[in-house]
């Protein structure tokens, strides 16, 4: 039996030596440290971003639309009762013809009227529609003008303001009983 022992550790031994039969344990693998990520400071200028070059498209030519005539109709009613300098001269403008609480001297007298404001005769009534004669020229030649008291319907007389307007509305306003005019409407000529 001694001879198998010898035998038995000469085989060891050999194999020991060869690597036969044994094999080697792996090496562990490394354990992967942990590392921080680093992310780059920011600059103190951004990177530019492209701009998107833009599409050019033709503009269509705009189609010129007729100015209309200015109106107000929302602004005063074709059926009020006017005296002031603004309501009569945009009444006119708006509707070519003086709110219907005025009558010519004429229509007046055959209500009994004589002189003086119209309202004292007829209440909320004012003169105009006559024809002004322009004869001292201060208005354009030339036109047909026509006028109306301002400012009666709570006087006694009728007072120096008027408002002179021609046959193609043109619209004029005198505080001083046809001294001065300031044109309120149209072109003037």
């Amino acid at each position: 039996m001694k001879q198998w022992k010898k035998l038995l550790a000469a085989a060891l031994s050999l194999s020991l030596l060869t690597g036969y039969g044994c094999r080697k344990k792996p090496a562990p693998a490394p354990t992967p440290t942990p590392t921080a990520e680093v992310t780059p400071a920011p600059s103190a200028t951004p990177a530019p971003t492209p701009t998107p070059t833009p599409e050019i498209t033709p503009t269509p030519e705009p189609t010129p639309e007729p100015t209309p005539e200015p109106t107000a109709e929302a602004a005063i009613s074709e059926d009020g009762i006017y005296d002031t300098k603004d309501e009569v001269a945009l009444y006119l403008w708006t509707y070519h013809h003086l709110p219907d609480n005025y009558m010519t001297k004429k229509e007046a007298r055959k209500h009994g009227w004589s002189s003086g404001a119209l309202n004292r005769t007829i209440e909320g009534m004012c003169i105009g529609g006559d024809r002004f004669g322009n004869n001292e020229g201060h208005l354009p030649k030339g036109n047909t003008y026509y006028e109306c008291d301002i400012d009666t319907i709570t006087k006694k007389s009728r007072g120096a303001k008027r408002i002179v307007y021609s046959a193609d509305w043109d619209i004029w306003y005198t505080e001083d009983h046809y001294e001065t005019f300031e044109l309120l409407y149209g072109d003037g000529k």
